[in-house]
């Protein structure tokens, strides 16, 4: 959805309010056909009449209703991510007053300016000129008050306050496409969508389930999985690139900002390939493990932690002969080829468990459960589509724990 400018967002809002065009142009300082115009283009926007016109004045359909509180949303947002842009930056201006003539054009030129740290890679990103990014991004600094991006000796870099506004700005744009959604759902054009990090285990395990079922209610519905490390998970959740993380959880919450539900919890174990010389071991201790050459998962993950500490906790040092990999075929390959062992979730590989291709070692492992569930913005507000797909997670993880009972 296109939206020329944060005008119409706040004119809309004021008809709605006051049920009344020739009343909002007092409160908006517009003239009444700037109103209607801009009233008229949005409308045009969304795909959907948001007033029913009366002699007694505007009244809002169940569609204006539904964008309104989502458009309520995304001025809050970049209301708040003013003030702090100012605070950060050291400024003097009024947010309420710079939101009366802020604009769309500025906000994703700094967005994209944030992201790419660069004017010429902003600029094909966005489809715009150079030049236009510059004159963007001069305006809205004139406008703060603020220093938005310094020269550095490889290029650019943004501020504290560029990135507060920018962070800000991205999620008011996701409230305003999810009001769309909501639009559409409403006339029956379900052509929303939901993006989710995923982590290794989840992707073999509910996540599959949840999918299958939500596509055959909402074939149109668009769902995009983007795998990586939870670092980098994590901070798109934040900046809304992502509506949803699942994978492990982090105990405690790694931010102040983001909510987690277990949705159930993982034991872990020692796995190797069926051949491994300690399954011909009568009894295996601390100091046998130690003696393999293992394949773990990268530094701060909650696995990792287990597999140190099992170690330390015992007095005994641990492994160094280690290959870090967030890869399961890797270390499936490596397992199978070589006597290495590895630390793993039991429901991450359950299929080559059920095969017999891999097998658990009988090691017992202390605190071995990882909580397993789904990070997400707190404030986060999903659309009844969404929200029905974090059902299906949840009766999929239901369904996933009852059957290892």
């Amino acid at each position: 959805m296109l939206i020329s400018n944060i005008r119409h967002l706040r004119v809309f809002l004021e008809v709605v309010r006051c049920k009344s065009i020739s009343k909002a142009s007092e409160k908006a300082y517009l003239s009444q056909p700037a109103i209607t115009q801009a009233i008229a283009k949005l409308e045009g926007g969304v795909g959907s009449t948001l007033f029913t016109r009366r002699s007694d004045g505007m009244f809002v359909t169940e569609s204006g209703d539904t964008f309104a509180v989502r458009v309520d949303r995304a001025i809050q947002i970049i209301l708040s991510g003013l003030k702090d842009a100012i605070r950060l930056g050291g400024g003097k201006a009024s947010a309420t007053h710079l939101l009366q003539q802020l604009t769309t054009t500025q906000l994703r030129a700094l967005v994209a300016v944030s992201e790419a740290q660069n004017f010429s890679l902003a600029g094909r990103n966005l489809g715009v000129s150079q030049s236009s990014l510059h004159r963007a991004s001069r305006e809205l600094e004139s406008l703060l008050g603020v220093v938005l991006f310094e020269k550095t000796s490889i290029g650019i870099s943004s501020s504290k306050a560029a990135n507060a506004l920018a962070k800000a700005s991205k999620l008011a744009f996701s409230e305003i496409n999810q009001g769309q959604d909501e639009v559409n759902a409403l006339h029956n054009r379900e052509t929303g969508q939901l993006v989710i990090g995923s982590m290794p285990l989840a992707r073999t395990s509910v996540l599959p389930k949840a999918i299958i079922e939500f596509s055959q209610q909402h074939p149109d519905f668009r769902i995009k999985v983007n795998d990586g490390p939870y670092d980098d998970l994590l901070f798109h959740l934040r900046h809304g690139d992502i509506d949803l993380v699942i994978g492990a959880l982090r105990l405690p919450a790694p931010a102040g900002d983001v909510m987690q539900e277990e949705l159930f919890s993982s034991p872990v174990g020692i796995v190797a390939r069926p051949e491994h010389p300690l399954f011909k071991q009568p009894r295996i201790d601390i100091k046998q493990l130690r003696a393999y050459p293992w394949v773990v998962p990268r530094q701060g993950t909650p696995t990792r932690s287990i597999f140190e500490s099992t170690f330390t906790d015992a007095g005994v040092d641990v492994p160094t002969q280690l290959v870090e990999t967030g890869s399961q075929i890797l270390v499936r390959s490596l397992l199978l080829g070589s006597d290495r062992l590895t630390m793993i979730s039991e429901h991450q590989i359950q299929h080559e468990l059920s095969l017999g291709v891999l097998k658990t070692l009988p090691y017992d492992l202390l605190h071995s459960c990882r909580p397993i569930g789904i990070s997400l913005r707190d404030g986060w507000k999903p659309t009844n589509t969404q929200l029905l797909f974090i059902e299906l997670l949840r009766s999929a993880a239901s369904f996933d724990d009852s059957e290892d009972e």
